[in-house]
C-alpha cells in the first residue's frame, strides 16, 4: 500500500510494497544498514527493475513520535524539489509480514554518506574524508541553497529545526543534499508574513549544539 501527501500525488512515483522493500534489502539485514536515527533506521537497497541504488528509512514505530514523524516528512517533501534536497523516490506504509504496521520512505541514495561520517569517522579514521578548503566551501553553499529555497521559494516556508552535519548527505560529486525532515514545520505564507506568535508557537526541537538560536 502506498502512501502519498496530496503533492505527491501528482507525480508519477514508484509503487512498492513492503515485499519490495523486503526483497531489495536481503531482509532488512544488518550489512545492508547504513545509518540510524531517533525514529527510524535506513538501509540501502536495490529495487527489482530499478537502475538506481535506493536508500530506504525504515520508521520505527515502537518509537514515540516515529508515526508523527513519517507524516510529517511526507508532507514536508511533497512540497519541494531542488538540487541540494534528498529526492524522495516513494513512500510505502502498509504492514510486515508479521501484520504489524510498517512505514518506510524511499530516497535516493547518497554514496558519500552524511558529512558527518565524512568528518568524524570514529570507528575507522581511515576512511575519513580530507575536504580541502574549496570542497567545504561548496558544501556550506550547498547547504544554504537548500535554506534558502526552503524559506523564501516555495509557497509554504518549510523550517527545517534540524540541520546538521548528520543530516547533509553527499552525493559521488560531493554534492550536498539536506534531508531529514522529521521534525520539519511547514508554516503557511512567507516567513516575513508569518506572525511572531506562530512561529515561536512549538516546543523548542532539534539537536543540542545545532538548534538555531
Amino acid at each position: 500500500m502506498l502512501l502519498l501527501s496530496p503533492s505527491l500525488q501528482n507525480e508519477s512515483l514508484l509503487r512498492v510494497t513492503y515485499g519490495d522493500l523486503h526483497d531489495a534489502t536481503n531482509g532488512f539485514s544488518s550489512s545492508n544498514l547504513v545509518g540510524m536515527g531517533s525514529f527510524s533506521s535506513v538501509y540501502k537497497g536495490h529495487l527489482l527493475h530499478f537502475d538506481r541504488v535506493i536508500a530506504i528509512k525504515v520508521l520505527n514505530l515502537e518509537t514515540r513520535g516515529a508515526a508523527k514523524s513519517f507524516m510529517a516528512e511526507c508532507k514536508a517533501l511533497g512540497k519541494m524539489k531542488h538540487r541540494n534536497l534528498v529526492k524522495i523516490i516513494t513512500c510505502c506504509s502498509s504492514v510486515d509480514y508479521k501484520g504489524e504496521d510498517f512505514k518506510a520512505i524511499v530516497f535516493e541514495f547518497m554514496s558519500n554518506g552524511s558529512l558527518e561520517n565524512l568528518l568524524y569517522n570514529s570507528e575507522d579514521e581511515s576512511k575519513n574524508l580530507s575536504l580541502n578548503f574549496t570542497q567545504r566551501v561548496d558544501i556550506a553553499l550547498d547547504v544554504a541553497h537548500a535554506l534558502d529555497y526552503l524559506h523564501h521559494n516555495i509557497e509554504q516556508v518549510v523550517v527545517h529545526c534540524d540541520v546538521k552535519p548528520s543530516n547533509v548527505l553527499l552525493d559521488d560529486t560531493l554534492v550536498a543534499h539536506l534531508g531529514d525532515f522529521g521534525i520539519a514545520k511547514l508554516i503557511h505564507g512567507a516567513m516575513e508574513n508569518s506572525s511572531k506568535a506562530q512561529v515561536n508557537s512549538s516546543a523548542i526541537k532539534g539537536t543540542i549544539g545545532y538548534v538555531p538560536p
